[in-house]
């Protein structure tokens, strides 16, 4: 009775969408499940905090994932605030239960082998302007960390050669210098003087297409994906993977975190930190398998 009526409310009060409603129905149905599989006699004004606290526990342990608990959880504390507004239940059981924090995802990337066999083995490229262009657009993700709209949007004026450094607008148009090395300065130089030679329609874009015009967005994708499939059979292929892996590369190779931060173009330092984690991982992985007794 109590659950009809919250549903009600929902469908009709609040004018949610079936299909909420229905995942509202499904995640309280999990919890009377619970509960009445702990104590038949056990009821919705009978539950207390430590049931509920159980139930999140019981989920974690069957392997649920923590944003599966949080949603469940957020279910039924919006449940109870309803029934306790109207009057329907004396107390809030779960009023004071916080949710487990959602795992924290970490980047993927590419690893350094992998990314030094498709730039500097033959015939990953072809010999063409095409590939040449391909070839300089994946070392300049990889080297200098840009987003792929930074990629896009690069004019000529945005590379200096006399001081290797790239002139890079980012989120909210605020601009950074990103600094590459010899190697990416040779190609560039390769790249901008056969891009001389092309029909040019945009005489601004760094990164043109046969026909002249800026890059787009789409077919760097496309691209980065392919060739990344060249050498890893890792389901995420895209630019920002590239992005990650510069970042991954830079902390595993001792840059602190303060210049990765400032070369990525972050607001907050907490936004880079989740590499170190991905740089963690890599150490936990070569020990166990290196160490003998791990």
């Amino acid at each position: 009775m109590l659950l009809e009526t919250f549903l009600d409310n929902l469908r009709y009060e609040r004018n949610l969408s079936e299909r909420t409603v229905s995942e509202y129905r499904d995640d309280l149905k999990a919890f009377e499940s619970y509960y009445k599989g702990l104590d038949s006699t056990l009821s919705w004004e009978s539950i207390d905090t430590d049931i509920a606290r159980d139930w999140m526990v019981a989920m974690m342990e069957r392997g649920n994932k923590a944003s599966s608990v949080q949603r469940r959880l957020s279910a039924l504390k919006t449940f109870y605030h309803f029934l306790h507004r109207r009057g329907l239940v004396n107390h809030d059981p779960v009023r004071s239960l916080v949710a487990p924090k959602k795992e924290r995802v970490l980047p993927a990337f590419v690893r350094e082998d992998d990314m030094d066999r498709l730039l500097d083995q033959e015939g990953m490229f072809a010999d063409t302007f095409d590939g040449r262009r391909d070839h300089l657009i994946i070392e300049v993700l990889y080297e200098t960390g840009l987003r792929l709209s930074e990629l896009i949007s690069l004019d000529m004026e945005s590379v200096n050669l006399s001081t290797q450094t790239i002139k890079v607008t980012g989120k909210g148009n605020k601009q950074r210098l990103v600094p590459f090395g010899g190697g990416l300065l040779h190609l560039i130089n390769i790249y901008i003087g056969e891009r001389a030679q092309q029909l040019l329609v945009d005489k601004d874009a760094f990164f043109v297409s046969r026909k002249g015009t800026r890059i787009a967005e789409h077919y760097v994708r496309r691209m980065v994906k392919a060739k990344l499939g060249l050498v890893t059979m890792q389901r995420k292929r895209s630019p920002h993977v590239l992005r990650h892996t510069f970042a991954t590369s830079m902390l595993n190779h001792d840059a602190d975190l303060q210049s990765v931060k400032e070369l990525l173009g972050h607001e907050r330092l907490s936004t880079t930190e989740v590499y170190t984690h991905t740089t963690f991982e890599e150490l936990k992985k070569a020990y166990s398998e290196a160490h003998p007794r791990a």
